[in-house]
């Protein structure tokens, strides 16, 4: 793995600040747990019967921007990336996929994610989330990304371990 360029987040600071610059934090992690691997290496699955790999978690966290920003605030009827259907799994099988196309598709979902939550005046700004039909607040959302971003940041640790070994940050 290169070295670490990524910006920590402040120790102090506005709420809305403060979230912005964890979840940009750990979009940097996931993008530095990719670092210098081949296609075939972030295609390297974790231990059968899963089918998560590096490649997966980017086309996965592509959907999950996509879900809670641009389908909450902008268009709840924008498709998934990978599937026809809100098939967060569909989004594991990189089987086909390139570094190229996935990345591709999650850069564009996190600049997406940016734009609309720069946009947004406030952290109270309510949104439609279809899946549960209800109403939620760019607040939640922002957490509930930053949350899922921390859960698959472990899991892409293990497995940026299992391909080179390499381990930390």
């Amino acid at each position: 793995m290169s070295s670490d360029d990524r910006v920590g987040p402040p120790s102090f600071g506005s709420e809305r600040d403060m979230l912005r610059a964890f979840l940009d934090y750990h979009r940097a992690t996931l993008a530095m747990k990719c670092e210098g691997l081949t296609d075939e290496e972030l295609r390297q699955r974790s231990m059968p019967p899963s089918t998560l790999s590096l490649l997966g978690l980017v086309r996965h966290l592509a959907e999950v921007e996509r879900t809670w920003f641009r389908r909450v605030f902008e268009d709840n009827d924008a498709p998934m990336v990978w599937s026809d259907e809100i098939d967060f799994q569909a989004a594991y099988d990189a089987s086909e996929s390139t570094r190229q196309e996935a990345f591709a598709a999650w850069e564009a979902e996190v600049a997406a994610s940016r734009r609309i939550e720069h946009a947004a005046v406030s952290l109270d700004q309510a949104g439609y989330q279809p899946r549960w039909e209800e109403e939620v607040s760019l607040r939640m959302v922002m957490l509930h990304v930053l949350l899922e971003y921390g859960r698959h940041n472990g899991h892409a640790d293990f497995l940026r371990e299992g391909v080179d070994g390499t381990v930390g940050a």
